[in-house]
């Protein structure tokens, strides 16, 4: 993926609130989240403490106002809105832009 463009990705109605699934797009395999608020956000589907496919099974959640994902393996906490760690350690999380319009969701990759 080496222009960025806008991929469809699903519909809104197809995502669980507070659940991730994956989408697989170009061979790269993304995170998807749905928020209470439907906010829709992005990251990589690999975790960047092990290299294991697992973040669209870790727990959302909100840290300090910032809404999150853990991860099911070590627990760390990201921001779904910049990939920073926000328990402490070097590891960050690829994020990617979403949109939602006329009910589909958009990923930028």
């Amino acid at each position: 993926m080496t222009d960025q463009i806008w991929h469809e990705v699903c519909a809104l109605e197809d995502l669980e609130v507070n659940w991730g699934e994956v989408a697989n797009i170009e061979g790269h395999q993304f995170a998807i989240f749905r928020l209470p608020d439907n906010r829709v956000f992005a990251s990589d589907h690999k975790d960047p403490n092990s290299g294991a496919l697992v973040i669209a099974r870790g727990i959302t959640g909100n840290k300090k106002g910032v809404p999150s994902i853990a991860s099911p393996l070590y627990k760390e906490e990201y921001s779904l809105e910049t990939g920073e760690q926000l328990n402490g350690s070097d590891f960050s999380l690829p994020v990617y832009a979403t949109k939602v319009e006329d009910g589909t969701v958009f990923l930028k990759a």
